[in-house]
């Protein structure tokens, strides 16, 4: 197969895994639409009583989402929203039942994440403590939660990602009934809500309090909106990007190959999500090999350390120049492409003789405009969730590129295999 063959075929090939998720969006958030509206609902309720969120997550990519999860509820990013408490529990603490059974309360929200049958025990027994304290649980596989939603697609990054969006909606929805106090037991209704500075993403919110079955239906046509613009989004990420994210791939491959490890970094959701990516390099799926990866958000100790002695800028530039060699790939995470440690970082690795790939939102900010990063992947939105949730399909699909390319060394002949 000639190189222009073969780039053509991957192109192709980013067509099918972009055309599965959107018909995986679509039909899941369809189905569930109403469900996950009156989880909110019940959700509401929990927080108003004083409850906590509890994410839990033992394996890497789960322990990914539980702390997502719980970073966007402690510090939301939506003008008008209140911080609502949120832990989250992973594997690094040991099994989640002993963890969970010594924090858990009975207004509590459990919400647990684990797709392998390998982890999903420790999702079973964790739900079984929670539900025996009393709390509200959820859960994304078959656990025993009361609310369980299966995204049931053979591809664990696409089922991953469509998990990502419904548990941002969860906390973008949340807020509309735990504002609408006649909604929730035992709080007092009030003839209108005031809407403040929320009223330009909900304006449904100034509706009467006294109908639940009516903001249901809102919330629940809220649901479909926003799952319909993820799934554009995630269109044209992956569409608009396809050229960058086979040139990336191939860069990642050639370093990987060359004895090269990958470094990613972000802040706050894009932590998390430097998380995933470096677990799906660590634990692949498909049988794919497991290639070096170094998670830069990973060592509280090493962060806060270089935070307090020197400064928050410098917590990823200083952990570049303690492990970045020649031939290695940087890979920064960052919605607004603007992020000063996110933008010293990549300086540091391109000073070093790194590969740099960046994911970006907004128009992509400093990155894209200076030529910051060798490859630059912009996700062209304002809506943080939204971008994080689409850079989920974009680092997924370079994951998967990343073996589909020709080793540099020895171009293959044949047909691709994808996962």
């Amino acid at each position: 197969m000639t190189g222009a063959a073969r780039t053509d075929a991957l192109a192709r090939r980013i067509d099918e895994l972009r055309e599965a998720r959107t018909l995986a969006n679509r039909r899941f958030f369809e189905a569930e639409a109403e469900r996950l509206a009156r989880c909110c609902h019940a959700m509401a309720e929990r927080f108003a009583r004083g409850g906590r969120l509890l994410a839990l997550g033992h394996s890497p990519v789960a322990r990914s989402d539980a702390r997502h999860v719980a970073v966007e509820f402690v510090h939301p990013v939506i003008v008008g929203k209140r911080a609502l408490p949120a832990i989250g529990l992973a594997g690094e603490g040991g099994d989640l039942a002993p963890q969970l059974a010594a924090l858990a309360e009975p207004d509590d929200i459990v919400i647990a994440y684990e797709a392998t049958e390998a982890d999903a025990p420790q999702a079973r027994d964790a739900v079984r403590v929670a539900r025996e304290r009393g709390c509200l649980t959820i859960a994304f596989a078959p656990s025993g939660a009361e609310w369980e939603f299966e995204v049931e697609d053979p591809d664990p990054f696409v089922d991953q990602e469509v998990v990502e969006t419904l548990y941002h909606v969860l906390w973008e929805l949340v807020h509309v009934f735990f504002d609408h106090r006649g909604l929730l037991e035992g709080r007092e209704a009030r003839p209108v809500h005031d809407t403040g500075g929320s009223s330009f993403l909900y304006p449904f919110l100034a509706e009467s309090e006294h109908d639940l079955d009516a903001i249901v239906d809102d919330v629940r046509g809220s649901v479909l909106m926003k799952s319909r613009e993820v799934g554009a989004l995630r269109e044209s990420t992956l569409s608009e990007n396809s050229e960058t994210l086979i040139a990336a791939a191939r860069s990642l491959r050639a370093s990987l190959d060359g004895g090269g490890r990958l470094l990613a970094l972000g802040n706050g959701g894009s932590a998390t999500d430097a998380m995933d990516l470096v677990a799906d390099f660590r634990r692949p799926p498909h049988g794919w090999p497991v290639r070096a990866a170094i998670d830069l958000t990973e060592d509280s100790s090493i962060l806060t350390a270089i935070a307090n002695d020197v400064g928050v800028e410098e917590i990823f530039q200083r952990q570049v120049i303690a492990y970045g060699r020649e031939g290695d790939v940087a890979v920064a995470l960052s919605t607004s492409g603007g992020s000063d440690n996110v933008i010293l970082a990549l300086s540091e690795a391109r000073a070093r003789g790194l590969v740099t790939v960046a994911l970006v939102g907004y128009d992509g900010g400093r990155i894209a405009a200076e030529g910051l990063a060798d490859h630059v992947i912009v996700t062209r939105s304002e809506h943080i969730p939204r971008i994080q949730e689409a850079q989920a399909s974009a680092y997924h699909v370079l994951r998967e590129l990343t073996e589909l390319v020709s080793p540099p060394s020895a171009p293959r002949e044949g047909r691709l295999v994808g996962g």
